[in-house]
């Protein structure tokens, strides 16, 4: 049962961070309660132990096998999530040698936005690839076949899990590029200054 009070303890952490955000932040909305089959999360801490490779042992749950490379490092809790069908775990550790300063150079700004994937200050547009405006096709599709369903249907219900994943297809694709070009702009001899990194 430990598990189960360590999931409700989190929860009410959750709960805390998002009354203080509620009275400090402007904008942010009363708490709502989470509806279930939306967003819907687990959080673990414990005997977690990562596995050589892409194997991770979780408490009361067992070996999990994902689908990268797991770092040899002791995890502090982890988090499982589910997106379009899909689950995900994200975990926190220390990192035992900080990274090293690297030198400051000339800066550059980095605009993303969404005809284009991203405009630097010196004129540099990389456009959006290919994948992603596909995607977006079927992603109006999908919405008009969502209009169309009754409410409440089990057709709705498909179509309303085949926009989700097209949603989550659309974002990781975005994501992929912005991290190659990022990666790409960190080793060029300059400063970056991101603006609207939001998505």
């Amino acid at each position: 049962m430990r598990c189960l009070n360590v999931h409700q303890g989190q929860a009410l952490r959750d709960l805390e961070r998002a009354f203080k955000n509620f009275f400090t932040v402007p904008g942010r909305g009363f708490p709502k309660f989470k509806k279930k089959g939306k967003k819907d999360s687990l959080y673990l801490e414990g005997s977690i132990k990562i596995l050589k490779g892409n194997y991770i042992k979780l408490p009361r749950i067992g070996i999990v096998k994902t689908y990268c490379i797991l770092p040899s490092v002791p995890v502090k809790n982890v988090r499982i999530s589910k997106r379009a069908g899909d689950w995900y775990i994200s975990f926190k550790y220390d990192e035992c040698q900080p990274r090293p300063l690297t030198k400051k150079r000339a800066i550059i700004g980095v605009d993303v936005g969404i005809n284009a994937l991203a405009t630097c200050s010196d004129g540099t547009t990389y456009p959006n690839v290919k994948a992603y405006k596909q995607a977006k096709k079927r992603l109006t599709r999908y919405q008009r076949r969502v209009q169309k369903k009754e409410p409440g249907s089990k057709n709705r219900a498909k179509a309303v899990k085949k926009l989700a994943k097209t949603h989550k297809k659309i974002a990781d694709i975005r994501a992929d590029a912005l991290h190659e070009l990022t990666t790409w702009a960190s080793f060029k001899p300059q400063h970056h200054s991101d603006r609207s990194m939001t998505m």
